[in-house]
C-alpha cells in the first residue's frame, strides 16, 4: 500500500502541474486580447472595427493553413464554420454593435457573463452540471470586472445589450460545441485553428465591405498595430487557446476569459496614464481570485488555504 502511494503522489504532482501549466499558457490568450483596446485605439484607423477583425483573422488563419498544410474532411468542413462563425465572425461582429452603442465599461461587464453561460450551455449539451463554486465565482468575476471597468454614467440601450449579451452567448456555444466535437485525430492545434479562423474572417468579410466599404490604406504605424493583432492576438493567442481548452474543463477555461478587461485596464493606467481607482483596484482583485478559485475544487482550495497557514506556523515556530 505505501508503494501505491509513494508512486501515485509523484504522478498526480505531475498530471497537476501539467494542468497548470495548459492554465498558463491558455491564459495567455485573453491577456493579449487584453491588448486590442490599446493596439486598436493608438495605431490603427478609427472607424472600421470590422475591417480591422477581417484583417485580423483572415491572414492568420490562412497563415496557421500554410504551416499546417491539412484540410478539413468531411463534416468537419460544416463543423469549421460553425465554430468559426461562433467563436470569431459572428463574436467580432455583435460585439461591434455593442461597442459603438453602449459605453466600453457597460459592453465589458456584459462579456463578463461568459462564465455563466458556459456552465449552463454545458449543462444543456455536455451534461456537466455546474457546482454552486463556479456559479458563486462565476457572479464574483461579473461583480470584479464590473467594478474595473464600469465608469460614470450608465446607458442602457436595448440594443446595445442584446448584442453584448449575444457576443458573450456566441463565444460560449463556440467553447461547449468545440468540447463537444474535440478535433479530428488527424488534424494538430495549428490545422484546428487554421480552419475557424479563415472560416470567420471569410464570414466578416462581405458584412465588413457592405457596413464600412473598402478599409483605408494603413501607414507604418497601423501596419505594425495589424501585425500584432494577426500574428500574436490571433494566430498564436487562438492556437494556445484551443489548445488549453482541448485537455482542461470549459468552465474552468471560461473564467479565463475576465482576463481580457483586467488587462485592457491594466494597460491603459501603465500606458496611457489613466487613473486606477481604489474600487477598480478592488475590482482587479475580485477578478484574478474568481479566475484562480475556479480552477480549484473547493476541498482543494481549503487545502491550499491550510497549506499556507501551515507554513506560516512551522516557520514562524523555527523562529
Amino acid at each position: 500500500m505505501t508503494q501505491t502511494r509513494e508512486v501515485a503522489g509523484p504522478a498526480a504532482a505531475r498530471t497537476s502541474a501539467r494542468t497548470w501549466g495548459f492554465t498558463g499558457l491558455a491564459a495567455l490568450a485573453p491577456a493579449t486580447w487584453g491588448t486590442t483596446y490599446l493596439v486598436t485605439t493608438e495605431y490603427l484607423p478609427p472607424g472600421v472595427p470590422l475591417g480591422a477583425g477581417v484583417i485580423r483573422a483572415l491572414p492568420a488563419g490562412l497563415l496557421l493553413l500554410l504551416i499546417s498544410r491539412t484540410l478539413p474532411r468531411g463534416e468537419w468542413w460544416w463543423r469549421s464554420a460553425v465554430l468559426g462563425a461562433l467563436n470569431i465572425g459572428a463574436l467580432f461582429a455583435l460585439l461591434f454593435v455593442a461597442a459603438y452603442r453602449l459605453p466600453s465599461g457597460v459592453a465589458g461587464t456584459l462579456s463578463a457573463v461568459q462564465p455563466l453561460l458556459v456552465a449552463g450551455i454545458a449543462f444543456g449539451l455536455l451534461g456537466v452540471r455546474p457546482t454552486r463554486w463556479q456559479l458563486g465565482w462565476g457572479v464574483a468575476g461579473v461583480l470584479g470586472v464590473g467594478l474595473i471597468v464600469l465608469r460614470g454614467q450608465i446607458s442602457f440601450d436595448a440594443i446595445g445589450i442584446l448584442a453584448g449579451l449575444g457576443g458573450a452567448a456566441s463565444m460560449a456555444a463556440g467553447l461547449v460545441l468545440t468540447k463537444r466535437w474535440g478535433r479530428p485525430p488527424d488534424a494538430g492545434t495549428l490545422a484546428f485553428t487554421s480552419w475557424q479562423l479563415t472560416a470567420g474572417g471569410l464570414l466578416l468579410a462581405p458584412v465588413a465591405l457592405a457596413v464600412e466599404g473598402p478599409p483605408p490604406i494603413p501607414d507604418a504605424a497601423a501596419l505594425g498595430g495589424y501585425a500584432w493583432l494577426a500574428l500574436v492576438a490571433t494566430a498564436l493567442a487562438h492556437s494556445l487557446w484551443f489548445q488549453g481548452l482541448g485537455r482542461l474543463p470549459v468552465t474552468a477555461v471560461s473564467f479565463l476569459t475576465l482576463l481580457s478587461p483586467a488587462v485592457a485596464t491594466a494597460l491603459g493606467w501603465l500606458v496611457l496614464d489613466q487613473s486606477l481607482s481604489p474600487i477598480q483596484s478592488v475590482g482587479f482583485v475580485l477578478a484574478l481570485t474568481s479566475i484562480v478559485a475556479a480552477q480549484l475544487t473547493p476541498d482543494a482550495a481549503r487545502s491550499l488555504i491550510r497549506g499556507g497557514s501551515d507554513r506560516r506556523i512551522s516557520g514562524g515556530g523555527r523562529r
